[in-house]
């Protein structure tokens, strides 16, 4: 099973941008669809985007469409999101998630169930 770490969260103010970073260990990233979530408290865990293991495809939540980018260096067994414009309501713990059997593309429904390997998570904190 893949272990994946996160970083890159912390405070940041509104309209700001933060990288988070997904480094796998223990099986290669290109054998897994790759997925980010985030979970604020209170709130069940809502799926943020997804990126395939083969095509690329990617797919995003409407509320983060045209902000966040996910991408993917399989070289460096690294997945990204990119997250532009930055709003309070992006507060939240967002976590790496991966799955050899996950297919992303635009009609996906991202969740969580559907992801066998979880990061721990890292803190982002949007101020307005």
């Amino acid at each position: 099973q893949v272990k994946l770490v996160e970083s890159g969260g912390g405070l940041v103010q509104a309209g700001g941008s933060l990288r988070l970073s997904c480094a796998a260990s223990g099986s290669t990233l290109d054998a897994h669809a790759m997925g980010w979530f985030r979970q604020a408290p209170g709130n069940e865990r809502e799926g943020v985007s997804c990126i395939n293991r083969s095509d690329g495809s990617t797919n995003y939540a409407d509320s983060v469409k045209g902000r966040f980018t996910i991408s993917r260096d399989n070289a460096r067994n690294t997945v990204y999101l990119q997250m532009n414009s930055l709003k309070p309501e992006d507060t939240a713990v967002y976590y790496c998630a991966a799955d050899p059997d996950y297919y992303c593309d635009s009609e996906s429904i991202l969740v969580a169930q559907d992801f066998r390997s979880w990061g721990q998570g890292t803190q982002v904190t949007v101020s307005s």
